[in-house]
């Protein structure tokens, strides 16, 4: 059985606004956007206020284990016009980015990228809007 992903309302809405202007632009990989849009279908939608504050919503600064390195990684998840690897700033449309929406603290995801499968444990949330109360983001 899946785990079961939250998504706050607010997000839900500005991401299939993302994923329509993308697919009415050509930009982007289609294959990514189809699987946002899966996610997303798939994701418990919940009162923004109400998120619990160990999920990953848009914007949380979350490190993350790569299970079989055992190497951490902090990333914030953003929106693509605010991506900027140099700044551990990842996109919402990148393969981890689009994995790691709407997964707790513990959790592990598996993911198809490019190079494999990637398995990730989520293992904290080291900022969260809505749990700071940043909910203009």
């Amino acid at each position: 059985m899946a785990r079961q992903i939250f998504i706050t309302e607010k997000d839900k809405k500005r991401l299939l606004a993302l994923i329509s202007e993308t697919k009415e632009f050509g930009k982007g990989n289609k294959e990514y956007l189809k699987a946002l849009e899966q996610e997303l279908e798939l994701a418990q939608e919940v009162v923004t206020e109400l998120v619990p504050n160990d999920v990953i919503t848009m914007n949380s600064k979350v490190c993350l284990r790569d299970l079989e390195s055992g190497e951490d990684m902090v990333f914030t998840l953003v929106y693509p016009h605010e991506a900027n690897i140099k700044a551990d700033k990842i996109s919402i449309l990148a393969p981890v980015g689009t994995a790691i929406l709407g997964f707790s603290i513990g959790d592990v995801i598996t993911w198809n990228v490019p190079d494999g499968l990637l398995n990730l444990q989520v293992i904290d949330i080291l900022y969260q809007p809505e749990a700071a109360g940043d909910l203009d983001l």
